[in-house]
């Protein structure tokens, strides 16, 4: 997935912009990157891989001996960025996010209308941003180009530029992503996260709509090119990715996860299909708030049988090493043994996508002495990976434990009837549901409704991209 903020004031903003992007950590893991635009030292960019050292840790040294009135800056899942680029559209800083399925077609194409060249890594493959960047130089302006890059790109992209007298954002074709415009005394700032400019004293100003392309300096913004009615906002961020102060389309996304637990104990109680159990609870961070808000509509105890410990494993550390991943996904969950033992426990999940740890999970409790362990998926079966942000991308479809599980009980047949198998009402929907118990080792198994998972956001259904559910565009 990934990140970007930015920043233009009548100050310096390197600070701001540097928080800004450290408190988009969550989004990405890979690389980090910031360039801050001085009108004495002109473009001055670092990038660092963040792999195993936080933002924060890898970018404070690099901080005290740039200087700026603008700037951006990125976290991003995939490929080295911002760049740097210089073409007769003049000299701008490029960071994207996104996904682009075409990528080698678009590379094919513009080599047979130039003689031009693109840097490759090792793999051979190109870098996605600086592809954008291509594609908006094809054109005479950069709104333009923009609007080109984004009409011939199958997948998504989120656009920010920084030139010598601002910033320029392009919120994606079909807003899947947010992009939000805070505002202080001094000027203005660009974010995927609305806390992120509030914790550093920016108030709520303007929303991009879909495809919309604004242009900002300090002195105010201007809209480049006007929004498209059509939006299809990711409702995953509220389910997983979105950090919990953040607000998309009005909508929070902590409270959302509240509501959300409610209506899934809600609607199992009105089908009968509470188990008995001593103790609720969410699967740590993302399914705890989901865990509360089933506990307090179920009149369950709440509790934290394990706890994920951070201080040395954090999300952003991954070890090269398979057998070492895989140890400290062990170490990173700590039992309370008090509120495990002889326990029938009921845990909520953001989501299950491939069921690797959580099989992990689950041994863990049984380990430590749980009587019963009962699953519930805060969201419905994922059953296509995605094809616009990375969120749950893989390369194959069948790398998803809905997937794979349906090829088990049915084969090719089986891939005919994915609506079925979604719906825990039908034949097919229970027999999935067994299978993954039985495979995972969970007493029962639960997943919340598309449509409990819209009315938990509160936006039209028209409004959301639910494709990894349901594979509608």
């Amino acid at each position: 997935m990934g990140g970007f903020f930015g920043a233009v004031s009548k100050r310096d903003i390197v600070l701001d912009t540097f928080f800004g992007v450290d408190y988009h950590s969550h989004l990405g893991t890979k690389f980090g990157g910031l360039t801050i635009y001085d009108e004495k030292k002109g473009f001055q960019r670092q990038i660092h891989n963040i792999t195993n050292t936080p933002f924060r840790t890898r970018f404070e040294p690099d901080i005290a001996d740039i200087e700026g009135t603008s700037g951006i800056g990125c976290i991003a899942d995939d490929d080295p960025q911002p760049l740097l680029l210089r073409s007769h559209l003049g000299l701008f800083a490029i960071t994207t996010v996104g996904l682009i399925n075409n990528a080698e077609e678009l590379i094919e194409r513009y080599f047979s209308n130039s003689n031009s060249q693109f840097l490759a890594m090792g793999s051979g493959k190109v870098n996605a941003t600086e592809l954008v960047g291509a594609l908006i130089n094809r054109k005479q302006s950069i709104v333009e180009g923009i609007r080109y890059a984004q009409d011939v790109i199958q997948g998504s992209e989120t656009i920010m530029l920084l030139t010598q007298d601002g910033i320029i954002v392009a919120r994606d074709k079909l807003g899947r992503l947010p992009v939000l415009i805070g505002k202080n005394d001094d000027g203005y700032c660009v974010s995927f996260e609305s806390f992120v400019y509030h914790k550093l004293g920016y108030e709520d100003h303007y929303e991009l709509g879909p495809q919309e392309i604004v242009k900002v300096t300090k002195d105010g913004i201007e809209v480049l090119s006007p929004a498209a009615e059509k939006m299809r906002l990711c409702a995953f961020l509220w389910t997983y990715y979105g950090y919990p102060n953040s607000n998309y389309e009005g909508k929070n996304v902590e409270v959302m996860r509240y509501k959300n637990g409610r209506i899934m104990a809600r609607d199992a109680m009105q089908k009968g299909e509470m188990p008995d159990v001593d103790i609720v609870a969410g699967v740590p961070d993302s399914g705890l708030p989901h865990g509360i808000g089933y506990a307090n509509e179920s009149g369950k105890d709440f509790g934290r049988p394990f706890i994920k410990y951070t201080p040395t494993w954090s999300r952003s550390f991954t070890p090269t090493s398979q057998k070492v991943r895989n140890q400290v996904a062990k170490m990173k969950q700590i039992p309370v043994p008090e509120l495990i033992k002889d326990k029938k426990l009921l845990l909520i999940d953001d989501s299950i996508v491939r069921g690797t740890q959580l099989r992990e999970t689950v041994d863990f409790l049984y380990n430590s002495g749980a009587k019963e362990v009962h699953m519930r998926s805060a969201c419905p079966p994922i059953m296509y990976s995605c094809k616009y942000l990375n969120f749950s991308r893989g390369n194959s479809d069948m790398e998803l434990i809905a997937r794979r599980v349906v090829q088990d009980l049915e084969g090719d047949e089986g891939q005919k009837h994915l609506d079925e198998y979604s719906d825990a009402k039908t034949q097919r929907g229970q027999c999935m549901l067994k299978r993954i118990c039985e495979e995972m080792g969970f007493d029962s198994l639960g997943f919340q409704s598309v449509e409990g998972l819209i009315e938990a956001i509160g936006l039209d259904k028209d409004k959301l991209c639910t494709y990894c559910w349901t594979g509608k565009e």
